[in-house]
């Protein structure tokens, strides 16, 4: 049997909804399915605004221009994330900080930003790794009485909540990612959550290449001009058709993830109690979204002979990043703030298993029967 890493979701209906695209002759952004997406994130979420940007990254981008981040301000981070989490502020002339991380969830370790803060800190931004949430009660109140900005990366927390609230819609912004690899997809596409009422005119600037042309097409001005920086983050029609398909009835893909994680998490668990393997731990008060299945290994030793013993049996799985304040960028723009405990060691004994929309139950049987035929060995 062959069971690759990762399918692009696709329901049924994004053929239909592309077509009324084309058919419409409306296919650059802002028509009808953009703005179905933004109110359906918004009503998903209950954020004051959400935006379709053209990616996850461009979403960030536009969350560090809405924190008015300026040269010599310091963010602080977690290391394990992608590289856009950091470069959005990097770009804007900002000094990273990283933080360590909880070896239960892979997420900021919320105990330690404090401590990091300087005069010079403007944000913190929690990444929700996987989906499970970060602490956000304490990083919140630590961002109130800071007066800090808290920009969530939530590139894989569609449908992901912490304590009834939905992930991205905490903060003062929230970003997620439609990536093909991501639980709902448009390709390549995202959005940003804006949370704070005097922010949501800007962030439509912004995203506008900093022209006022949402409150001309509104008709509240008689023609419409630069007004403000920005850049062209606007999604294509197209895309959002694509999206929109997905996230029109969201639980059909939330629901068979989820059944795809718990039989992961039911055939492995012998190995985790008998202390072979360890596997995620989802904290009280979090509701994940399934975004991925992965097991923690001994060592990095022992995760690349299992990756390669499943590859050898036809199974793809794949370690996620390298911790960014060990390269080369990370150590020019960026600096760890106290001790690596975690960060390094953890990231190296992870492993993602295939997870995505239609993984089909034998398929998940064959990866836990390899995956114990390895340590039988």
């Amino acid at each position: 049997m062959r069971v690759i890493f990762n399918v692009p979701p696709y329901i049924g209906e994004e053929d239909k909804y592309i077509k009324e695209v084309i058919e419409a002759r409306k296919i650059c952004g802002d028509g009808a399915f953009t703005r179905k997406c933004n109110e359906k994130l918004e009503k998903i979420t209950g954020t004051k605004k959400a935006l379709m940007t053209t990616s996850g990254t461009s979403a960030l981008e536009m969350a560090a221009l809405l924190s008015d981040i300026q040269p010599g301000d310091e963010v602080i981070m977690p290391s394990y994330t992608f590289v856009s989490t950091a470069n959005a502020f990097v770009l804007r002339g900002a000094k990273i900080v990283f933080v360590d991380i909880r070896p239960d969830t892979m997420n900021i370790d919320e105990k330690l930003i404090e401590a990091a803060i300087t005069d010079k800190t403007k944000a913190i931004v929690p990444v929700h790794y996987a989906g499970v949430a970060c602490e956000m009660d304490t990083i919140c109140d630590i961002a109130k009485r800071r007066n800090l900005i808290v920009v969530e990366d939530a590139a894989q927390g569609v449908m992901s909540f912490y304590k009834g609230r939905a992930l991205g819609a905490i903060g003062d912004f929230g970003c997620y990612s439609f990536h093909e690899t991501k639980n709902y997809s448009m390709g390549e596409g995202g959005a940003v959550l804006v949370n704070r009422e005097d922010c949501v005119e800007r962030a439509e600037i912004i995203r506008e290449k900093g022209t006022n042309r949402s409150r001309f097409i509104r008709g509240q001005v008689d023609k419409y001009t630069w007004v403000d920086i920005g850049s062209s983050y606007l999604q294509s029609e197209l895309n959002c058709a694509y999206l929109y398909a997905q996230i029109e009835n969201p639980d059909i893909i939330n629901e068979n993830r989820l059944a795809s994680w718990n039989l992961y998490y039911d055939l492995l668990k012998e190995l985790k109690d008998n202390g072979v393997i360890e596997l995620p731990v989802i904290p009280e008060g979090c509701e994940h979204n399934a975004h991925m299945f992965y097991i923690k290994t001994k060592d990095i030793e022992e995760r690349t002979a299992l990756t390669a013993f499943l590859r050898e049996n036809g199974v793809t799985a794949v370690f996620h990043y390298i911790p960014l304040h060990s390269s080369p960028a990370g150590l020019e723009f960026g600096r760890f703030f106290g001790e690596d405990k975690y960060t390094t060691k953890e990231s190296e004994r992870l492993l993602r298993m295939p997870m995505y929309y239609g993984l089909r139950e034998n398929e998940i049987a064959y990866v836990c029967e390899k995956i114990k035929e390895f340590y039988q060995k």
